[in-house]
């Protein structure tokens, strides 16, 4: 909460006596690695990284908290699950200027999450197999036949669903993704990553929740992908935060001030939409932004009713 003139000072001193910061986050290894090996070559605070889900991050922190265990500093990952871990109170308020970059919707009210990185949603297909005057316009076109066995979806997008239906209308909304699934089907695979390689591979020719920014990264590296939009345009922050008990204060402090501002750049650089727009802007589209709060706070329902239209009657 320190916020003198001498403050930035403070940090580096005291993260570099701490000697090391403890991450816990679901970005991909190849991107977080990148970031990390920024911070370290600029501060000589050592990251150490665990991977996972953002279901698991949750449950690894509720469970070690519980326990009275306390070995991570920092959090990134999506926006509701950092919202869930402010929820069970394991999060702390960081008073930071940086925060007046950053588009307001990245800054929760609270100010125990911020968003680092907005994650857009978005179809992406197989452009070996799949001309783009063929490809649909809205998702009522997904009904025709040429789609059959084609289609593919993350197995955790619930909140992409919910913003999805709810912009069609709830009634309308559901009855069509009950009918693309019994007439087309749509399969489902775990992590947006692979999903994306399915699609390149051509397993999976179009895939309707994928991220834009990886998308982007392969299509850059020469891979027969490209990406387009099905309106309604979703996208949600990534965000980080701080634990509540961590052990090593200043060197998270320092991580998400650097994260927040030099690593916008390296964010930029990566074809992800960083949270400071100064950065990069958004894309000229009209995006509309989920509410992680809302998210979590609709999360039963959603989560029957995807698990019972996609997941569960998926051939």
């Amino acid at each position: 909460m320190y916020s003198g003139p001498d403050r930035m000072q403070k940090l580096i001193e005291g993260a570099k006596k701490e000697g090391s910061v403890t991450l816990y986050t679901s970005a991909t290894v190849e991107d977080m690695n990148i970031l990390t090996d920024a911070f370290e070559k600029k501060y000589g605070v050592k990251a150490q990284v665990w991977r996972a889900s953002g279901e698991n991050i949750v449950q690894r922190a509720v469970v070690e908290a519980r326990g009275n265990r306390f070995d991570v500093d920092v959090y990134e990952t999506d926006g509701p699950v950092m919202e869930s871990l402010h929820r069970e109170k394991l999060l702390q308020e960081v008073k930071s200027p940086i925060l007046a970059d950053l588009a307001p919707a990245a800054v929760q009210p609270h100010h125990e999450w911020i968003g680092d990185r907005l994650q857009i949603f978005t179809a992406a297909y197989n452009t070996n197999q799949i001309k783009k005057t063929g490809l649909p316009q809205s998702y009522d076109d997904l009904l025709d036949p040429k789609w059959k066995g084609k289609l593919g979806i993350e197995t955790a997008d619930v909140d992409w669903f919910e913003g999805v239906v709810t912009a069609m209308g709830e009634d309308k909304g559901l009855k069509l993704f009950r009918d693309i699934v019994a007439k087309n089907g749509i399969s489902v695979r775990k992590g947006h990553t692979l999903l994306t390689n399915l699609v390149i591979s051509g397993e999976v020719p179009l895939a309707l929740t994928n991220y834009l920014y990886k998308v982007e990264q392969l299509k850059h590296d020469g891979a027969p992908v490209d990406s387009f939009l099905l309106p309604p345009d979703l996208a949600r922050f990534q965000g980080t935060g701080i634990a509540k008990r961590a052990p090593h204060p200043n060197a998270a402090v320092l991580f998400v001030e650097w994260l927040l501002s030099d690593g916008q750049n390296i964010l930029a650089q990566r074809d992800f939409f960083p949270a400071n727009i100064k950065v990069k802007p958004l894309p000229d589209i009209p995006l509309t932004f989920l509410d992680a709060a809302k998210v979590l706070d609709g999360n039963e329902k959603w989560s029957k009713l995807f698990n019972d239209i996609i997941l569960n009657q998926t051939r």
